[in-house]
């Protein structure tokens, strides 16, 4: 059984102070939850300090980038051991706002998938459509072309490390979601891609999570479909009693 993992994506919102106060009332109301792995994406500037909060609790901490270089001329850049040296166990890769906004490429994806992974973090690499490319029935093809750059011929040993986070780009922060049958169905291709790609038991093991206007009256509905495995959570991951709905919905 793959346990449910559902990942708060705070993008650019909260100081370190607001992150504090939100993570100590996730990691309070979250204490008794069982049967769901739990993650937030705090900004960079926060990431020590939320992790250094969540030290005693199953709550982990993602970062929301990072570069596919350990050090160097690369000004701006983040490391994913400075990452791991921040207290993050996971980093999200390819997110649509990283591809549409600042130019990353299946290449670049797969290349910071792999330098996170040889640093010792799990990746949340994410996957998925524009709206133009779903009304031309492209959908199938976009997924498949992310998926082979950012995990293409890895390692299947490294499965257990990988979550592929499925977001329709027109169901990010439009209020537009995929019904639970249209997300179950992408879902499913790329379990079957995985299979072919990686093999029957990585496929198998590797959770993908829907994201996409994820909310607390659709997050049950879309998190019972059989290969949906979490949640990348938006909007709805800023206000701790939406959020903290939604992983009690994983469980559910």
């Amino acid at each position: 059984m793959r346990t449910p993992f559902v990942v708060g994506n705070w993008k650019l919102h909260k100081t370190i102070a607001e992150s504090l106060a939100l993570v100590t009332e996730l990691k309070n109301q979250l204490a008794s939850l069982r049967d769901v792995a739990v993650g937030v994406a705090p900004p960079f500037t926060a990431l020590h300090a939320v992790a250094r909060r969540v030290e005693d609790s199953p709550l982990v901490v993602a970062a929301q980038d990072c570069y596919w270089e350990e050090k160097g001329a690369f000004t701006g850049e983040v490391a994913p051991g400075m990452l791991r040296d921040a207290g993050c166990a996971w980093v999200i890769i390819g997110h649509s706002e990283r591809r549409q906004l600042f130019g990353e490429t299946d290449e670049t994806v797969g290349k910071k998938v792999r330098a996170a992974l040889g640093a010792g973090l799990g990746v949340i690499a994410c996957v998925g459509e524009t709206l133009a490319q779903r009304d031309d029935g492209s959908t199938f093809a976009v997924v498949e072309r992310h998926l082979a750059g950012a995990v293409g011929g890895l390692d299947p040993a490294l499965a257990e490390r990988v979550v592929i986070a499925y977001e329709p780009v027109w169901a990010i922060g439009t209020g537009r979601t995929a019904t639970p049958a249209q997300a179950q169905e992408v879902h499913a291709h790329i379990r079957a891609w995985l299979g072919r790609s990686l093999g029957a038991a990585a496929a198998a093991a590797i959770r993908i999570q829907y994201g996409g206007s994820v909310k607390p009256d659709n997050a049950a509905q879309l998190l019972r479909e059989p290969d949906i495995d979490g949640a990348l959570v938006g909007g709805a991951s800023l206000a701790a009693a939406d959020f903290v709905a939604i992983c009690r919905a994983a469980r559910a």
